[in-house]
């Protein structure tokens, strides 16, 4: 397995497995697969230029199987903050230590960000392995957010948690 930042030239890739994520996993992220799929390749391409965003992905015999996203805030009060987005890994390679390799990626990216002192997550309360996961890597759960999504005619809730580096 190999973890790498994506460049510009991975957003056809990049684009093709996050609208696979957003497929399989509906529940567990704040975009859709029909939001999604209308987004242009360029989309994804300025924001593997961005100096604010840093997308980690793991390759397995040049396949993707594993996606996460370190985001800085930019605004003056809120430059010590970062955020992590849209983790996934393929279903068919999850339990083998793929998301705790790109997680330990994302994190060191982050300690070596000037300023940053500590990162944000959401996940939902049913997705059990991603947090104990998370729990693992020395996040803490500081709020709960009922009814944070609504897919079809189902609600689920979100765990709000933080690293403090």
């Amino acid at each position: 397995m190999d973890i790498k930042l994506l460049k510009p030239l991975d957003a056809e890739n990049y684009r093709n497995f996050r609208l696979e994520g957003l497929q399989n996993k509906p529940e567990s992220f704040g975009s859709s697969y029909e939001e999604e799929k209308e987004n242009l390749i360029e989309t994804y391409k300025s924001r593997f230029q961005s100096d604010e965003s840093f997308t980690f992905v793991a390759f397995e015999n040049e396949k993707l199987i594993g996606v996460v996203t370190l985001v800085k805030e930019n605004k003056l009060k809120l430059k010590h903050k970062a955020n992590i987005f849209a983790m996934y890994v393929s279903p068919e390679t999850q339990g083998i230590g793929i998301g705790k390799s790109l997680m330990v990626k994302a994190i060191k990216k982050a300690k070596g960000l000037k300023g940053i002192e500590q990162i944000y997550l959401t996940v939902v309360t049913t997705n059990e392995s991603a947090k104990k996961l998370y729990s693992f890597l020395g996040f803490e759960v500081f709020g709960r957010e009922k009814r944070a999504l609504k897919l079809n005619n189902t609600y689920f809730d979100e765990e709000h948690m933080v690293l403090f580096l």
